[in-house]
């Protein structure tokens, strides 16, 4: 799947977790911009892994600070 598509399908799965409409680009993070907290972090990532059927390591995890971040991640764990 290429990053576009990638793209759309996390940007559905994000949506119940930007309670405060934040707009989603790239450079957007998860604890400044969409304030999420550990746990909303931990349901967003096993929504992500479901989805796509992947696994992010704790390690990956910790690397990832922005959107765009986890988009490439996702790319590049679905090989």
């Amino acid at each position: 799947m290429d990053r576009q598509a990638t793209d759309a399908r996390i940007r559905d799965l994000i949506d119940p977790f930007n309670k405060k409409g934040v707009e989603i680009t790239d450079a957007t993070t998860f604890a400044d911009d969409l304030e999420l907290d550990s746990l909303s972090v931990m349901d967003f990532v096993a929504a992500i892994e479901d989805e796509f059927d992947i696994i992010i390591s704790m390690n990956q995890q910790a690397e990832i600070e922005n959107y765009g971040q986890l988009v490439d991640a996702v790319v590049k764990l679905q090989g």
